[in-house]
C-alpha cells in the first residue's frame, strides 16, 4: 500500500512539474489599446487577443474603460487591464467652446488636461513594468512610449491602422515614433512600401510588415441578391462621409423607390444624419440601427445586395472584406485608399467623390443581375485570403 501511495506522490509532483514548466514556456503577448469600445481599431484587438490566447498569455492594457464590457466580445483567457478611471470628455469641451461658456470651457479644460496626463503616465508606468516577450502597440503616441520605456527584452510592435492621406505633418509623426521599434505592423501593402523607404532614410532598424486584418466569420451561404436593400457599416463620423452617402441614397431613390439603406454604426455625427434623413423625408428608407454585434451584422448583410462606402479616407476597409465574404458587390469613393486596394473592378470606384455619378452607378448594378453575381462571386473567392487563420500565421512569423 504504501509503495502504491509512493508511486502516486511521485506522479501527481511530476504531473505538477510538468504544468509548471508549460506554463513557464506559454510567452506573453501585451496589446497597448486607449480603449475597448466601438471602432475599427477595437475590433482588430479583440480579434488579435482572441486568436493569440490560444497559444501566448495575453493581456490587453487599456488606458480608458468607456463602458461596462468591451463593445466585442473577448476570450475568458485574454486578461483586460484599465489604467485610468477618467473618460475623454472632447465632446463636452467642444460643445462648452460652442456656446462661448467660460465657467464651462475652463472645468472641461481641467479634466482634458489631467485625462491627457493620466494616459501617459499610467501607460508610461504600465509598460514599464511589462515583462511581456512581445508588446503590440495600437496607437502612434504609444509606439513612443514603448520605444523609449520598453524592456529591451521585450519585441515591441506598433500596428498602423490608418492612411496618411499625404498629410506631410502625419507622416513624419508616424515615422518619429517608431524610431525605437522592432516591427511596424502595415495593413496594406502600398503602406507597408510606403513606411519602408521612409525608414531606410532615417536608418531605422525597425521592420515593415504587411498584415491585413482579418475577418473572423465566414457564412455557407451567400446572399441571394434578389432585393434593393443598401447597407453601410462604420462609425458615424466625419471622416466616414455617411451625410454624403444621405445624398447618394436621396440621388439613386430619386429614380428607384425600391431602395432602402441600413446604415449600421454610431458616433458624433448621428444627429446630424438624423436631420438630413428627416429633410429628404426618407426615414421610411434608411434605417439608423446604431451599433449592433457581430452576429446582427452579418444577419443584414446576409439579406442586403450591394455595400456602399463613402469614407473619405480608409486604410484597409475591414467591412469591405466582410461584405464580401457574404456575396456582396462593393462601391466606394476612390478617396477612401483601402478600398482601392479591394475593389478590383475599377468602375466602382467612383472618382472625385461624385454623388451623382455613384447613384447612377447603384441604379445601373442593381439592374443587371447577371454583373451582380459574377462580382458578388469574385467577391467572395478574394475575401477568403483573409480569413482569420491565414491572416494570423502572418502575426506568428513576427511573434518568434
Amino acid at each position: 500500500m504504501k509503495t502504491v501511495n509512493c508511486f502516486h506522490f511521485y506522479l501527481i509532483l511530476n504531473l505538477i512539474y510538468f504544468i509548471i514548466l508549460i506554463g513557464d514556456s506559454m510567452k506573453k503577448v501585451t496589446i497597448l489599446s486607449l480603449h475597448l469600445n466601438t471602432g475599427g481599431i477595437e475590433k482588430c484587438i479583440t480579434d488579435l487577443a482572441n486568436y493569440l490566447c490560444n497559444s501566448y498569455e495575453v493581456e490587453i492594457l487599456s488606458v480608458y474603460k468607456l463602458r461596462n464590457k468591451p463593445a466585442f466580445e473577448i476570450d475568458d483567457r485574454v486578461s483586460i487591464k484599465y489604467l485610468t478611471k477618467v473618460k475623454p470628455n472632447k465632446t463636452e469641451f467642444n460643445r462648452a467652446l460652442k456656446k462661448k461658456n467660460i465657467f464651462k470651457i475652463i472645468k472641461e479644460g481641467y479634466k482634458s488636461v489631467r485625462c491627457l496626463h493620466l494616459r501617459k503616465s499610467k501607460m508610461v508606468k504600465a509598460i514599464k513594468k511589462c515583462k511581456s516577450d512581445y508588446i503590440i502597440s495600437t496607437r502612434d503616441i504609444f509606439n513612443e512610449w514603448l520605444g523609449k520605456y520598453g524592456s529591451d527584452k521585450c519585441v515591441k510592435i506598433g500596428w498602423e491602422h490608418n492612411h496618411h492621406q499625404n498629410n506631410q505633418e502625419y507622416i513624419d509623426k508616424i515615422v518619429e515614433s517608431c524610431k525605437g521599434l522592432d516591427n511596424f505592423v502595415l495593413v496594406s501593402k502600398s503602406l507597408k512600401e510606403f513606411y519602408e523607404d521612409r525608414f531606410q532614410e532615417k536608418k531605422y532598424n525597425c521592420r515593415c510588415v504587411f498584415i491585413p486584418n482579418a475577418i473572423d466569420y465566414i457564412p455557407e451561404n451567400t446572399s441571394n441578391l434578389d432585393n434593393y436593400n443598401l447597407v453601410s457599416v462604420g462609425r458615424l463620423s466625419r471622416e466616414k462621409g455617411f451625410l454624403d452617402l444621405i445624398e447618394v441614397f436621396k440621388k439613386a431613390y430619386e429614380k428607384n423607390n425600391m431602395l432602402h439603406l441600413d446604415i449600421i454604426g454610431d458616433g458624433m455625427q448621428k444627429s446630424k444624419i438624423e436631420e438630413k434623413i428627416k429633410e429628404y423625408k426618407l426615414t421610411k428608407n434608411i434605417k439608423l440601427h446604431g451599433f449592433l454585434d457581430n452576429e446582427e451584422v452579418h444577419k443584414i448583410l446576409d439579406k442586403s445586395s450591394l455595400y456602399v462606402m463613402t469614407s473619405h479616407t480608409e486604410s484597409f476597409g475591414i467591412v469591405l472584406i466582410e461584405a464580401m465574404i457574404h456575396g456582396l458587390p462593393c462601391i466606394a469613393f476612390d478617396s477612401a485608399e483601402g478600398a482601392c486596394d479591394l475593389i478590383k473592378d475599377k468602375n466602382l470606384l467612383i472618382k472625385d467623390r461624385n454623388i451623382d455619378e455613384m447613384a447612377l452607378k447603384i441604379n445601373e448594378l442593381l439592374e443587371d443581375k447577371n454583373k451582380m453575381n459574377e462580382i458578388g462571386n469574385n467577391n467572395r473567392k478574394f475575401s477568403l485570403s483573409y480569413e482569420t487563420e491565414k491572416v494570423m500565421k502572418l502575426w506568428k512569423k513576427i511573434l518568434k
